[in-house]
C-alpha cells in the first residue's frame, strides 16, 4: 500500500492546536512534519542542525512561546536555510527531504522538495506562497486510511487552511 500524508497549513494557535490533537490521537511523533518559519533568527543556519525532542521546545521557542510546547514533542527537530525563502525549523519527514533541497539548491526552495514528497507542483507553489506568509506547514504521514481521516478532521476542526490528501513519492 503507498504512503499517503495529510498536508495543512496553520497559523500558530492553529498549529498549536492540530499538534496536541494528533498527539491526544495517538499519532507518532515520527509521522509528522512541521515547517515554521524562524522569525528569530539568532542561529547559525548555514547548515542542518540535529537535535532530539528534548531541545524541540528550546528550539521552537524561537517560533514563539505558545507553539514552542507543542514542537518539542516532534523527533528530529533542527533549523535549516531553504533557499528563497529563507530560515526554517523543520521536524519530521519534511526536514530530510527539505534539507537535501537546501544543499543542492532546489529550484524554487521548499516547492521543489514539496513536489518529491508527492504533492502536485500547484499546491507545493501555493503551500510556499503561504510559508512565505509567515503561516505554518504540518503533515501527518499513514498509511492508514482511517488515520488519514482523522487527521483531516483534526487539521479541519483546528481551522486550518489547504488541507488535502497526498500519495507520498516512494524513496
Amino acid at each position: 500500500m503507498a504512503s499517503k500524508a495529510v498536508f495543512g497549513i496553520c497559523n500558530e494557535l492553529q498549529a498549536e492546536r492540530v499538534l496536541n490533537d494528533l498527539k491526544t490521537a495517538g499519532f507518532s511523533s515520527m509521522d509528522i512534519s512541521v515547517l515554521v518559519p524562524d522569525t528569530a533568527g539568532t542561529r547559525d543556519l548555514g547548515h542542518e542542525q540535529h537535535t532530539k525532542a528534548p531541545e524541540g521546545a528550546a528550539t521552537g521557542g524561537s517560533t514563539g512561546g505558545i507553539l514552542g510546547g507543542a514542537l518539542g514533542w516532534l523527533a528530529g527537530i533542527g533549523a535549516l536555510a531553504i533557499p528563497g525563502l529563507g530560515p526554517f525549523i523543520a521536524a519530521g519527514p519534511i526536514m530530510a527531504a527539505l534539507s537535501g533541497a537546501a544543499v543542492g539548491g532546489a529550484v524554487g526552495g521548499a516547492t521543489g522538495a514539496l513536489i518529491g514528497m508527492g504533492i502536485p507542483e500547484y499546491e507545493a507553489r501555493r503551500y510556499e506562497g503561504k510559508l512565505r506568509e509567515g503561516n505554518i506547514l504540518i503533515s501527518v504521514h499513514t498509511e492508514d486510511r482511517d488515520e488519514r481521516k482523522l487527521a483531516k478532521e483534526i487539521f479541519e476542526r483546528a481551522g486550518a487552511q489547504d488541507v488535502s490528501a497526498t500519495a507520498e513519492a516512494s524513496a
